[in-house]
C-alpha cells in the first residue's frame, strides 16, 4: 500500500522498524466445525492451543495448511487452532486468562501486560538459537522488556495514504495532499461532487483499530503516544489532532458515524469506489486486485499538518504462555517450524506483510506488494508496546475516541490519560 520511491536495503528497513503493531478483521470460530471444544488427541499426543487474529479471508486456511504440514512431521503433537477477529481477540484473550484457559501460543499485537504478569515464556525458551538470531535485531529489541525478549516478532507493516484517482479527477484535485489544509480542501471538493453513497474520507474509529487512525492524526500534529517514559495522550499536540478529526466529522467529510466504523469493512468500501481517501495497509493492493481490479487509485505519503513525512509502523508478535511445562518442547517445535523459511516466507507473502526475519526479508525484497512501502519506514513511528500501560491505554482509545463526533475532544483525552496513569 505505499508509495513510490527508492527502495531501501533490507538492513535499513529493519533499523527503521523500531517498534510494534497491526491488523484486519473477519470473525471465525475455533477450528472445530461447530466451534466447540475438540476431543482430546488420541494416543497420548501433546495438544497445543493456538489463538490468532484474522488478517484476511485466507488467514484460517493458511494456518490450517501450516498445522497440517507440522502434524505430518510431528505425529505426537496436535495443534488446536482458534481464529478471532481483531475487534474481538483482546476480549477473548482476557476472558481466557481470567478463566485459567490462556492459549499456549498467541499471535496478537502487544505482549507487555502478559509479560508483566509473568504469564509468558522468555523467547529464548521456546525457539532454537538459530531461529531467534534470524530475526532482525531491531525487532528482537522491541519484543523485549528490560532487556529480556518476551515475544517473537511476527510481521511488520506500515501505513500509507490511498486515494481514488477517478474521484480526484472529477473533483479537480491535481495531486495527493501533503498538508492538512490540502487534505481538507480535497475532501471538500469530493463531497461537493454529490455522488450518492460516496464519502470523501474513511475514518475508522471503531474498536477494531481505532488506535491506528487516532495515531495518524495525533502524530500528524506533532504529537505522540509516549514521551519516552510514560504514556502521553492528553497533550496540546494530540488535542490539536483530535480537534481536526472532529472538524472533519462535523463538516460531513467522513462516512457517517466513524465511531461505529471498523477498518476492514471501510477498506472494502474504498475498494468498491465509494470512499475518496483513507489510510491503508500493504494488503490492500492484493485486496483491490482481487475484489475490484478496475479501481483507479494511487498511493502517497500520509498528509500531516505541516507536510512533514510520517507514517505508522506496525509489528505484531507471537508469544507462548507458561500454562503447562510439559508442552514447552512441543511449543518450541511448532514455532521453529513456523519460522522456517519454507513456511514463514509463504505465510507473510500471502498475507501481504513485511517479514521480520533476515532471510525472509531477503527473499521478499522485490515483492510488489511491499516494495513501495519500504521507503516510508525511515519516518515510521510505533506504538509504545514496551510500556506496560499501553495495552490498557489502547483499549481506552478503542472504546472512547469515537465519541469525539458528539463530545469535546479535550474531555475524552483526559479520560484516556487517566487510564494510562493508573498504577
Amino acid at each position: 500500500m505505499r508509495i513510490p520511491g527508492k527502495r531501501l536495503g533490507i538492513g535499513i528497513m529493519a533499523a527503521a522498524l523500531a517498534l510494534s503493531m497491526a491488523g484486519c478483521s473477519n470473525t471465525d470460530k475455533p477450528a472445530g466445525d461447530d466451534g466447540t471444544k475438540d476431543a482430546a488427541p488420541a494416543g497420548g499426543a501433546t495438544e497445543i492451543n493456538l489463538l490468532v487474529p484474522s488478517y484476511s479471508d485466507g488467514t484460517k486456511a493458511l494456518w490450517e495448511d501450516i498445522i497440517k504440514g507440522f502434524e505430518a512431521e510431528n505425529s505426537d503433537i496436535k495443534v488446536k487452532l482458534e481464529v478471532q477477529s481483531w475487534d474481538n481477540i483482546n476480549d477473548v484473550v482476557r476472558t481466557k486468562i481470567s478463566g485459567d484457559q490462556a492459549p499456549d501460543i498467541l499471535n496478537i499485537d502487544s505482549f507487555t501486560s502478559y509479560a508483566a504478569d509473568e504469564l509468558l515464556y522468555e523467547a529464548a525458551d521456546v525457539v532454537s538459537p538459530d531461529t531467534l538470531s534470524n530475526f532482525q535485531d531491531s525487532f528482537n529489541k522491541n519484543a523485549s522488556v528490560d532487556g529480556v525478549q518476551m515475544a517473537l516478532p511476527f510481521i511488520a507493516s506500515a501505513r500509507a495514504f490511498f486515494y481514488n484517482t477517478d474521484l480526484f479527477e472529477k473533483a479537480g484535485v491535481a495531486e495527493a495532499p501533503k498538508t492538512w489544509a490540502d487534505f481538507k480542501a480535497a475532501a471538500e471538493k469530493i463531497k461537493a461532487l454529490g455522488e450518492a453513497g460516496v464519502s470523501a474520507y474513511g475514518m475508522p474509529l471503531g474498536s477494531e483499530e481505532a488506535q491506528a487512525e487516532t495515531a495518524i492524526w495525533f502524530w500528524g500534529a506533532g504529537g505522540d503516544y509516549t514521551d519516552g517514559k510514560k504514556i502521553t495522550i492528553d497533550t496540546p499536540a494530540n488535542l490539536e489532532g483530535a480537534t481536526f478529526m472532529k472538524e472533519l466529522i462535523d463538516a460531513g467529510l467522513t462516512q457517517a458515524d466513524p465511531g461505529a466504523s471498523q477498518r476492514t469493512p471501510l477498506g472494502e468500501t474504498f475498494f468498491q469506489g465509494k470512499v475518496g481517501m483513507l489510510i491503508g495497509l500493504p494488503q490492500y493492493i492484493k485486496f483491490i486486485a482481487d475484489q475490484n481490479p478496475d479501481l483507479k487509485y494511487a498511493i502517497a505519503p500520509i498528509p500531516t499538518k505541516d507536510g512533514s513525512d510520517m507514517t505508522l509502523g506496525v509489528a505484531d508478535h507471537i508469544m507462548a504462555f507458561k500454562n503447562d511445562e510439559t508442552k514447552q518442547e512441543a511449543i518450541t517445535k511448532f514455532l521453529d517450524y513456523f519460522f522456517s523459511d519454507a513456511v514463514y516466507v509463504k505465510h507473510v507473502q500471502t498475507e501481504g506483510f513485511i517479514p521480520t526475519t533476515k532471510s525472509g526479508g531477503e527473499a521478499l525484497k522485490d515483492d510488489p506488494t511491499i516494495k513501495d512501502f519500504i521507503p516510508l519506514l525511515p519516518d515510521a513511528k510505533f506504538y509504545p508496546f514496551t510500556n506496560t500501560r499501553w495495552q490498557d491505554t489502547q483499549g481506552a482509545i478503542q472504546q472512547n475516541i469515537g465519541r469525539i463526533a458528539s463530545e469535546d475532544p479535550a474531555g475524552i483525552l483526559k479520560e484516556i490519560q487517566a487510564v494510562a496513569d493508573e498504577e
